[in-house]
């Protein structure tokens, strides 16, 4: 359980640092949104920026061992070197189509990247929309080391995390408003469910030093937001124009799955966080889990 276990905050100089990277030396990589990505010792402390991508930064990986990869909602795949400097955009758009809401990669040892574009209709600011109307619209993407792009699914209900069998035998993708997340075997395309009927919103995932693919939990799911999707296309219309604060709202339990290569769950953390909510990053590195939030100005920290 998640509840009642030791949880350390390290504040962070921005909101929102939506997902968590470290590197070889146990430096923390995050990004803000006011487009900054950060880096910082693993106590929080010596604070640099490396980067401002002018966008909002979203999926980080690191790509070869001195650069690294920044998925941005609203500026694309872009790449920017450790030691910092100005971001390099990898791709924008792909088979015809200009991104409109990059999110989340993982990066085989190859350099070949593969990613999300979350919803061909919305963007970041009203990711909202996108959950209650089900657009099925994201699409799971690979870049190649040459630098073509190919489309591996289509038609997912809000594309987000993406992670890597410790083999690279398949790719795991969360779709977030499906309440699920599959892989693609990457040797034949054969698509299955790794974990589906989640109890909550998966957002990004990631494959962990303990060869465990971790799967974050944002919030419960919503009973009104299941009400609304299930209303006609004008009156979900309606709901969409209410301000946020009279829109379905998540919820503060927050969770992640520690989830093997053949889909067992081997290790769940769930409860309430005091100071921390919308858990929509994990990095499990070394023993320790690393959480990002899409509201919070901190990261948490906790053993596994």
């Amino acid at each position: 359980m998640l509840s009642g276990r030791h949880v350390t905050l390290i504040p962070v100089d921005g909101h929102g640092p939506e997902d968590v990277v470290l590197d070889a030396q146990g430096r923390i990589y995050t990004g803000v949104d006011d487009g900054r990505v950060l880096r910082f010792t693993p106590d929080g402390s010596g604070w640099e920026v490396i980067a401002d991508t002018g966008g909002r930064p979203l999926g980080l990986e690191l790509y070869g061992d001195d650069e690294l990869l920044i998925c941005d909602a609203r500026a694309g795949l872009l790449v920017v070197p450790l030691a910092g400097g100005t971001p390099s955009v990898l791709a924008t758009s792909a088979l015809g189509l200009d991104f409109v809401f990059c999110n989340n990669a993982a990066v085989a040892s190859d350099g070949t990247i593969y990613f999300t574009d979350s919803s061909r209709r919305f963007g970041i600011d009203n990711w909202r929309d996108d959950l209650i109307e089900q657009t099925g619209g994201g699409r799971l993407l690979r870049r190649s080391p040459d630098g073509t792009i190919d489309l591996l699914l289509d038609g997912l209900q809000f594309a987000n995390g993406v992670a890597l069998a410790p083999d690279e035998s398949f790719v795991a993708v969360a779709e977030t408003g499906a309440f699920s997340v599959s892989r693609v075997r990457l040797s034949d395309g054969h698509v299955d469910p790794l974990v589906e009927d989640l109890w909550g919103f998966p957002d990004n995932i990631s494959t962990g030093t303990d060869g465990l693919i971790w799967v974050t939990q944002a919030s419960p799911r919503v009973a009104a937001l299941d009400v609304v999707r299930r209303l006609p296309s004008f009156l979900r219309a309606g709901v969409r124009a209410l301000p946020t604060w009279l829109q379905p709202k998540p919820g503060r339990e927050v969770g992640v799955l520690g989830v093997s290569p053949d889909g067992e769950v081997e290790r769940e953390l769930r409860g309430e966080v005091d100071g921390f909510h919308m858990l929509v990053g994990v990095r499990e590195w070394r023993g320790q889990l690393y959480f990002g939030s899409l509201e919070e100005n901190a990261i948490a920290v906790t053993k596994v």
